[in-house]
């Protein structure tokens, strides 16, 4: 791979190449992250095989950088975890502790009016080993990110590399919140999930609950989850079985999209899939009602 040895000092105006980055490229983690494993021969303006399929995960790939948008890998404005600026020491650990999250955003009346955010460092170095002292949240709000929908995540991840900052929120056309996105969000779309000693192990693919129904992991083989019911799945002409691999995979099939959270598939043989947990970019689990077999199917 050749690599320029200096500026280009031409002064004949020439088009540039789509990916060309010239005077813009990217310092630091991120011209590593650029660099790494990218294949120097790779084609230029052709359009990506994976972008074109329709399926329910996308490949994590270097590409991701320039063709996927925050509006892809953005956490819906109903998912956000927020506090209002009036929130007791109380109200704010309550919060931390039920949701998990290092960072919370702050805002002031609604959501549409956010302030700032708050980090649970911040708050435990301050009010962690000494109760007594005066809380105010507003003492600890540090100051958000705030990116358009449309934004290649390759330019947030500059942004917030440059910036120091490790979340932002979308903001729509009218100034509102529109969802909220992370920096794990944006490197997961290169390397993958990214998990850490905090994130509950899965090691059952599905577990029987008392009710009869079963919950499920969306990256369940069909196959051996047919076997465990004693079921088909996939007899219904609609359901291309050779096609699908995964029973996440056959409920984005059945609902021709990503369904979210909380929302209901029905299978052409009155099976029902409920959403339990899901993302802008994949299903995660899922709760299966199977409806009661045909007469036929009993003998």
């Amino acid at each position: 791979m050749s690599t320029p040895s200096g500026p280009v000092t031409s002064t004949d105006p020439q088009p540039a190449a789509p990916d060309a980055v010239a005077d813009d490229r990217p310092t630091g983690f991120l011209r590593r992250l650029f660099s790494f494993g990218a294949p120097a021969d790779a084609p230029q303006g052709q359009p990506d095989a994976t972008a074109q399929s329709e399926v329910p995960q996308r490949r994590h790939s270097l590409q991701n950088l320039r063709r996927m948008r925050v509006e892809d890998v953005a956490i819906p404005k109903a998912e956000i975890v927020s506090v209002p600026i009036t929130a007791s020491q109380a109200d704010l650990v309550g919060v931390f502790r039920e949701s998990g999250m290092t960072r919370l955003p702050v805002y002031q009346g609604t959501l549409d009016t956010p302030v700032g955010l708050v980090h649970l460092k911040d708050f435990a170095l301050k009010h962690g080993w000494n109760s007594a002292a005066k809380f105010s949240l507003k003492a600890l709000l540090r100051p958000l990110l705030f990116v358009p929908p449309s934004m290649p995540i390759g330019v947030l991840l500059q942004k917030m590399q440059t910036e120091r900052r490790h979340m932002a929120l979308v903001i729509d056309e009218y100034g509102g919140v529109d969802g909220l996105v992370t920096i794990e969000d944006l490197i997961e779309q290169v390397i993958g999930e990214i998990e850490d000693e905090h994130d509950e192990e899965e090691d059952a693919l599905w577990t029987r609950e008392p009710s009869g129904s079963y919950l499920v992991q969306s990256k369940t083989p069909l196959e051996d989850f047919e076997q465990a019911i004693g079921r088909s799945l996939t007899d219904d002409d609609s359901v291309d079985e050779e096609e699908i691999d995964t029973l996440g995979g056959l409920v984005f099939m059945l609902a021709g999209r990503v369904p979210a959270r909380g929302e209901v598939v029905l299978h052409p043989d009155g099976h029902e899939f409920e959403v339990i947990e899901a993302d802008p970019r994949r299903i995660k689990r899922l709760r299966v009602r199977l409806a009661a077999p045909a007469p036929a199917e009993e003998s």
